[in-house]
């Protein structure tokens, strides 16, 4: 059941301004490591609606890496394993971008939207904002930290595997009729259901 969960924080409204990363290792029905790392944006600008959110400052990243250096470290789990992500059209766009902007080829990632999933597994909740799914799962974080959210996507997507006694993360998708997305270095496929969540 290896799986890895991605969060980004940006500085602004631009898609390639992210300032932080957070990641969540899981293996054998459990969360077993999480890890953040701040970004140097290209672009020093950020946005005072983005600091409200996440709590970022220029200052806080001016001695640190910028995204391809700070990718680096991680390329090769993402590239072996299943990628989750909360609202991961989000996430992935940072990617995209992040990688465009630096004139690198993106590599190839096979993901999966933990906020399309919750919206099946647990269809009667009023929301599926990550903090609100986290709660119904009784999972507390601190939301907006990149690693705390990359955590909580993680139990997410555990939490819903349990529900369906599914054993491997690759198979979840699978059993909610989810087609995965990719990401490519010729540009990608949007993670998809093939059908829409009945309330009730």
């Amino acid at each position: 059941m290896r799986a890895i969960a991605i969060d980004f924080e940006t500085a602004n409204e631009q898609r390639g301004s992210p300032c932080s990363v957070g990641l969540a290792w899981i293996e054998d029905g459990a969360v077993i490591r999480v890890e953040e790392r701040l970004i140097r944006p290209r672009d020093m600008r950020f946005s005072r609606f983005n600091i409200a959110v996440h709590g970022i400052r220029p200052e806080d990243v001016e001695d640190a890496p910028e995204f391809p250096e700070v990718m680096e470290e991680f390329e090769d789990d993402l590239g072996e394993m299943l990628v989750l992500a909360h609202n991961a059209s989000f996430d992935m766009s940072v990617i995209r971008a992040s990688y465009a902007l630096y004139g690198i080829d993106c590599p190839s990632i096979d993901y999966a939207c933990t906020l399309k999933m919750a919206k099946m597994v647990w269809q009667d909740l009023a929301s599926h904002r990550l903090n609100e799914v986290s709660r119904h799962i009784d999972f507390s974080f601190k939301h907006h930290n990149a690693a705390e959210d990359a955590h909580a996507c993680g139990e997410v997507a555990l939490a819903a595997a349990r529900k369906l006694n599914v054993s491997t993360m690759r198979d979840l998708p699978i059993r909610l009729e989810m087609t995965t997305g990719r990401l490519h270095a010729g540009g990608y496929t949007p993670c998809s259901v093939k059908r829409v969540a009945k309330r009730g």
